[in-house]
């Protein structure tokens, strides 16, 4: 396979910051996207280096190691590894100033990693090792979480059907075993790792199985009491305002939150503040009330 440039494939140069990564990832891989370019070969292939660009440069670690090594770079460890032990035999030598590891030269050591000269070696011979991971970012609205569903992903060109737990928070990430590159000489399939973004919902706000939302409440039955009807995330119910309610008041509403992660049947509460809406344009009658009830 030849060697890709990840930072052309991105359109960026080596200094390029983690925000300047993320930020010409998300804008290309939208532009190329399977699902924008229907049967568009050349856009397939442009997204899948574009998730492996991103993969790679988007992790600090592996990122460091491509710098280094190009199209070696999976095989860093290794190689570190290795030039440490020339290193070290070197410093003693054999007598003959010839440095020495265990009878293996450098050149062997990329030999038997990188496959030169080793057209005759059986696979069983050579080091298996596993597939590159992938990363992918998933965005969902919040009423999205709230239950279990399906959703297919495209990745690298592959649908993947997965079922998304209700409770999937902001920023949390999940494992999919198996769905990465393939591997070399046999080796396994690499990982597939989706980062969930949450979008925030504008008349709830959630802190882990929680809601949180503020509702007006007028003056009149923060002052008497009574009954009203505020909505919860599936569905509205009557709730009791008892009388004399200050502005600010927060009641729970117990069971009426989100759904707890992976655990089916909880789920957390709902807590609603009240915002008392001071009336406007009194009439005349009212006016005169006010100004009474103010003397007493």
């Amino acid at each position: 396979m030849p060697f890709i440039d990840y930072y052309k494939v991105l359109d960026l140069d080596k200094k390029a910051t983690e925000a300047e990564i993320k930020k010409a990832y998300r804008k290309m891989a939208r532009k190329y996207h399977p699902d924008l370019n229907p049967n568009d070969k050349a856009a397939e292939q442009k997204f899948k280096e574009l998730n492996e660009a991103n993969e790679v440069l988007s992790n600090v670690e592996s990122r460091e190691k491509y710098d280094q090594h190009g199209e070696n770079w999976e095989h860093a460890d290794e190689i570190n590894k290795q030039q440490q032990q020339q290193r070290k035999y070197s410093n003693a030598g054999d007598g003959f100033g010839n440095a020495q590891s265990g009878g293996q030269d450098y050149s062997d050591f990329f030999e038997s990693v990188f496959g030169g000269g080793g057209q005759n070696r059986q696979r069983g011979g050579q080091r298996q090792y596993k597939g590159q991971d992938f990363n992918a970012e998933l965005q969902l609205d919040l009423k999205d979480v709230f239950e279990d569903h399906k959703r297919t992903l495209t990745v690298n060109g592959k649908n993947i059907r997965l079922t998304i737990p209700a409770g999937v928070e902001n920023g949390q990430i999940i494992k999919i075993p198996g769905h990465g590159a393939d591997g070399q000489n046999g080796g396994p399939k690499g990982d597939l790792y989706i980062t969930f973004s949450i979008n925030n919902d504008a008349n709830f706000k959630r802190d882990k199985e929680n809601l949180y939302s503020t509702i007006d409440l007028d003056l009149y039955t923060a002052v008497l009491g009574g009954e009203i009807t505020i909505p919860t995330f599936d569905g509205k119910v009557k709730l009791k305002v008892a009388a004399g309610t200050q502005n600010g008041a927060q009641v729970k509403l117990k069971g009426k939150g989100f759904p707890v992660y992976k655990k089916a049947g909880q789920f957390g509460d709902l807590f609603v503040s009240y915002n008392i809406a001071i009336p406007t344009n009194l009439t005349e009658k009212q006016t005169k009330l006010f100004t009474e009830l103010s003397k007493n």
